[in-house]
């Protein structure tokens, strides 16, 4: 599996509705795209007052199941489209530790990210099941998918979660978004 994520950071003045409009016409598209797990199409908005303190992002988070199907979407005509229409994003990939999910993604709206450094020390046996425990948390705390991932070329980490209703206590915890729409196949 690889976790990946590109986000594009828009003007303040930006009119999101257009994010959301692009999501709405092209989400279905990769409803069953090969080699992938899910596709959650986030947005945050400036003026959201859910969203305190965010920017007007669109930052889409995939979780591929093989390097194949990544690759075959970053060459493809919709990689190629939003490249063209917003400047090609640097794209930011991970390697899974934990990744747990509901059967059925699609009821996720609301999505919080955090990326954090790894202590420059750390066991990374405990620090795997330290994540573990934390994700199978999150599971029972009422998430749809629980996914931590590392970057061995910077040693961070990534705690990316999908839940199905906004969870203010958790809105500052690292970057919260919108789900417009979940891609899972089936």
């Amino acid at each position: 599996m690889i976790a990946m994520q590109y986000t594009i950071a828009l003007p303040a003045d930006y009119d999101m509705a257009i994010i959301r409009h692009r999501i709405a016409d092209k989400g279905h598209l990769l409803d069953d795209f090969p080699g992938l797990a899910f596709k959650a199409w986030l947005y945050a908005a400036r003026d959201d007052g859910a969203l305190p303190g965010s920017d007007n992002l669109y930052a889409p988070f995939y979780l591929w199941r093989d390097s194949a199907g990544m690759s075959a979407f970053l060459g493809g005509a919709g990689f190629a489209a939003l490249s063209h229409d917003f400047g090609r994003p640097k794209v930011y990939s991970w390697i899974p530790w934990q990744a747990e999910l509901a059967g059925d993604l699609r009821g996720a709206t609301f999505a919080t990210r955090e990326i954090a450094p790894l202590p420059g020390h750390a066991d990374l046996a405990a620090w795997q099941r330290k994540e573990a425990e934390a994700a199978r948390t999150a599971m029972a705390d009422g998430a749809l998918a629980a996914v931590t991932a590392c970057n061995p070329a910077d040693w961070t980490l990534v705690r990316f979660r999908l839940w199905p209703e906004m969870r203010t206590e958790l809105a500052g915890a690292g970057q919260a978004y919108r789900v417009g729409h979940l891609s899972q196949p089936r």
